[in-house]
């Protein structure tokens, strides 16, 4: 069984809005090595149609880009990506696929599958997977900012404290920090 990872840009005031933090090569160096450890990703689908309507593009050199943003969608094109929608059943970008049945059990089905592991990369489908503990490490890249603004990370609350084990922080020329934690038994 691999592992559901939490993985997300944050802002020190926890803002985890797109267009918020350093979009530099070392940060997008950071999340391809992210990606290439893992086996698939997760999204909602709100965050799946942000990220269809710019990456493939990118990856079929259509869009002029640095080499690191490319690695990144060269490497994320061939990942393969699960969408959780009630409202949409059509995925065509390459290897998209749509998480059907109920929630807990298609992602707990998912991660049993998947021995490489599972990043979740949209903020209000972690909450939701996390309220059903399903989460089993975070790795957010904290970003050297205060925005004043949202959306943030656990906007919708918890129903409890989740109690972690720190196993690395790591900076990053650029000021941001990767945190990477693990749940604490």
């Amino acid at each position: 069984m691999g592992l559901l990872t939490f993985s997300i840009n944050v802002t020190l005031d926890g803002c985890v809005d797109h267009r918020e933090g350093i979009a530099d090569d070392e940060t997008h160096a950071h999340f391809t090595r992210l990606l290439d450890q893992s086996g698939a990703m997760l999204w909602g689908r709100t965050t799946y149609e942000m990220m269809e309507e710019y990456w493939p593009l990118v990856a079929r050199g259509e869009v002029e880009a640095p080499p690191a943003l490319r690695e990144w969608a060269i490497t994320l094109e061939d990942k393969p990506k699960y969408v959780v929608s009630t409202t949409r059943s059509d995925f065509p970008w390459t290897n998209s696929h749509r998480l059907v049945g109920e929630l807990g059990t298609a992602v707990q089905e998912l991660k049993d599958r998947t021995p490489k592991g599972v990043l979740v990369g949209s903020g209000k489908l972690a909450t939701e997977l996390d309220r059903l503990g399903l989460i089993d490490e975070y790795k957010f890249l904290i970003h050297p900012m205060i925005t004043g603004h949202g959306p943030t990370l656990y906007q919708g609350g918890l129903p409890s404290t989740r109690h972690l084990e720190l196993i690395y922080a790591e900076p990053l020329s650029n000021g941001a920090v990767s945190m990477h934690y693990r749940r604490a038994v």
